[in-house]
Parts: C-alpha cells; sequence; structure tokens
C-alpha cells in the first residue's frame, strides 16, 4: 500500500458474507467511498459547505469500477488504498485497491472519475487550485 497516500482499515463482519460465502461485491464500493471521502476531506474537497444555501464546491461521482481478484472471506482485516492518477479541468480520476492488512493479498482494484460541483446548482466547475495543489503535495508529484 506504499503507493496509496491515504489508507482506510476496516474488519470484516459476518454480515457482509453473502449466499456465496464471501463479501458481497457491493461491499467494495462502499470502501472505495469511504477511502475516497478520507481523501478528498484531506485535500479540502469534502467540507460542510458543500452542504450550505449559498453552497460550495464538491465532488460527485461521474463513473466507477472494480476488478475482482480474489474473493474476501471472514474473518479478515482490510485496508484499502486511494490514490489520485489524473486531475482534468473539472474532473479527478482516482484508483483503489483492497488488501489483507496482515498478509498484503490483494483482493480488488478500482478506480471513479469525480467531477467537481457547485453546489447546490450542481454545475461543473474547474478543480480549485488550491485542491490541485493539495493533491499534488500528497501525491508527491506535478500533475499536467
Amino acid at each position: 500500500m506504499n503507493e496509496f497516500p491515504i489508507t482506510v482499515r476496516f474488519p470484516i463482519h459476518w454480515s457482509e458474507m453473502d449466499a456465496y460465502g464471501h463479501v458481497n461485491n457491493a461491499r467494495y464500493f462502499t470502501w472505495f467511498e469511504s477511502a475516497r471521502i478520507a481523501y478528498m476531506n484531506r485535500v479540502g474537497l469534502v467540507s460542510p459547505e458543500m452542504q450550505k444555501p449559498e453552497g460550495g464546491v464538491g465532488p460527485i461521482v461521474a463513473a466507477t469500477n472494480a476488478e475482482y481478484l480474489r474473493p474476501v472471506v471472514f474473518p479478515a482485516d482490510l485496508v484499502v488504498g486511494a490514490r489520485v492518477t489524473r486531475i482534468g479541468t473539472t474532473s479527478i480520476t482516482m484508483e483503489y485497491a483492497v488488501e489483507d492488512a496482515q498478509s498484503g493479498v490483494r483482493y480488488a482494484r478500482g478506480g471513479a472519475v469525480l467531477v467537481t460541483l457547485q453546489y447546490p446548482t450542481y454545475q461543473k466547475v474547474a478543480v480549485p487550485t488550491e485542491v490541485r495543489a493539495a493533491i499534488e503535495a500528497l501525491e508527491g508529484r506535478i500533475f499536467e
């Protein structure tokens, strides 16, 4: 997980198992979301300002995907990583990975494209300069 600047740890609960004896596929998107929100909070793109009537800039998911490499079964402790791979004018592309916290076995990988919006009008806006700078500092590189 060294290549992911933000990680979140999760224990698997018995209730996350499905009839096939492994964690249900929809759960991965919840893990991705938790890592994404931790990342966006860290770089200042998720804030209480988005909730105010006059609004603020925040992200919305435009697309998301997952690739399941092997099933997760109870008991397990997982770590989910998030990183940014691209910053566009009004979008941010992220990658995720799900690994066993002890062994490092990778269970899944995924991604998402986020669009920056002005809330509550939902108008696309440019990725704020300060957010771009915070992402570049966190990732340790400059995005073209």
